[in-house]
């Protein structure tokens, strides 16, 4: 039964990290005034917050880092934490391989090992079929091994793969890895030849993290400008979507979710149809893990596909948070034992995984959404892995998207 106060609001979002509060403020900049935030956590940012471990901030929910090559979304961002709050970096990634620390990419940087490894993983390259053209496999590991060949895949893709996602890689799709760039066997060779990176840069060549606060600054403030509209502490609990009533109290226009669809599931008897594709959906949890010591290196952060390790990622603070030290680790809980004597954050959500069936089930819930006054948007709306950046942009375009259809 519906509570007697029943509160009108034309946009209701659900959930408080970058896409959410993105979505919110950039209504309120475009004059929509109706607008309020639901986030369960008693602050804002999502994955993406900071606390203070050991006197210095700290992201919870693993590494994250603004990549400045979208200007759009760096003056929305820097409206809340001006450009002279933040910190600019050129990139120092690493990868351990052979028993050493090499730069990432690791085909653009081959040249960083002793020669005779060098031979090994060009004689690789040089036989993968992307380069050979023969056709591409639908198996993840053997597209991994054609794109980038046997070295590649096998002492770094697959093995980094299999400890984020702890899981068969075949049951992965290879939809997603577009992201992957094409390795030129000529770019390989004449990196190898003249000693220095050759071919393009990924993403983060450079990269912005604040001075002050941590990563979750931005987000804290981005909150603090919503004022009483962001409501912390306050969970979907239930949900009417033909009446569109919210919580028993919260009758709404427009819900715009950004939470994972299971916790609909919670909280709402869903169709048939759409609850199986809710429940086809997966995503692995992670383990941030903190050590005060010091990793004994530059680097910004360094990718560890040794499976005998626990974790896939160290983010070596020291290295760009001023004045902090020590650094913090990433690993799917899975590979964790329950029990840690060093600071630790678990994130039961953390990152959707990129399962054969999964573009049908998003398919399916995202037409049931819409058709129910719902747009998805976001990591979890849309069951996709977003950097913040990616976010706040996509953000940035649906709020336009709303105000002019609402005009």
């Amino acid at each position: 039964m519906f509570g007697i106060f029943m509160e009108q609001i034309k946009y209701v979002v659900l959930g408080a990290g970058p896409s959410g509060l993105t979505v919110a403020n950039a209504l309120l900049a475009m004059g929509q005034e109706s607008v309020v935030v639901l986030e369960k956590e008693s602050e804002p940012g999502g994955l993406c917050r900071s606390t203070e471990v050991d006197g210095n901030p700290l992201d919870i929910g693993g590494g994250h880092f603004l990549d400045e090559r979208n200007t759009e979304v760096l003056d929305f961002l820097f409206r809340f934490l001006p450009r002279s709050e933040w910190n600019r970096y050129d990139r120092i990634a690493k990868i351990r391989i052979r028993g050493r620390e090499i730069d990432h990419p690791l085909e653009g940087n081959l040249w960083q090992l002793p020669v005779e490894d060098q031979i090994d993983f060009l004689e690789s390259i040089v036989a993968t079929g992307s380069v050979m053209g023969t056709p591409m496999p639908e198996r993840f590991s053997e597209w991994v091994e054609w794109k980038l060949g046997k070295k590649i895949a096998g002492e770094y893709m697959n093995p980094y793969n299999r400890k984020i996602w702890s899981m068969d890689l075949d049951e992965l799709g290879t939809y997603w890895l577009y992201k992957l760039p094409n390795v030129s066997f000529r770019d390989v060779l004449e990196s190898c030849l003249r000693q220095k990176s050759c071919g393009s840069l990924p993403a983060h060549g450079t990269f912005l993290y604040p001075k002050q606060g941590g990563y979750g600054e931005v987000w804290r403030r981005m909150g603090a400008a919503l004022g009483d509209r962001l409501r912390c502490g306050t969970p979907l609990r239930q949900i009417d979507t033909g009446a569109r009533v919210l919580n028993g109290n919260i009758q709404y226009e427009t819900l715009i979710n950004t939470i994972p669809w299971p916790c609909w599931a919670e909280a709402t008897e869903l169709p048939a149809e759409v609850a199986a594709a809710v429940d086809l959906l997966k995503s692995c949890s992670v383990r941030v893990e903190y050590h005060p010591e010091s990793a004994g290196s530059k680097a910004h952060w360094i990718y560890e596909p040794d499976e005998r390790i626990p974790y896939h990622r160290l983010l070596l603070r020291e290295n760009f948070c001023e004045g902090a030290r020590g650094y913090w680790t990433e690993a799917n809980v899975k590979r964790v034992s329950a029990e840690s004597a060093c600071w630790h954050h678990d994130s039961l959500y953390a990152y959707p995984v990129n399962t054969l069936r999964k573009p049908e089930a998003v398919r399916v819930i995202t037409h049931w959404a819409v058709r129910n006054h719902v747009r998805p948007v976001g990591r979890w709306g849309k069951w996709e892995h977003m950097n913040s950046d990616v976010a706040v942009a996509e953000g940035l375009a649906v709020a336009r998207e709303f105000t002019v259809v609402h005009a």
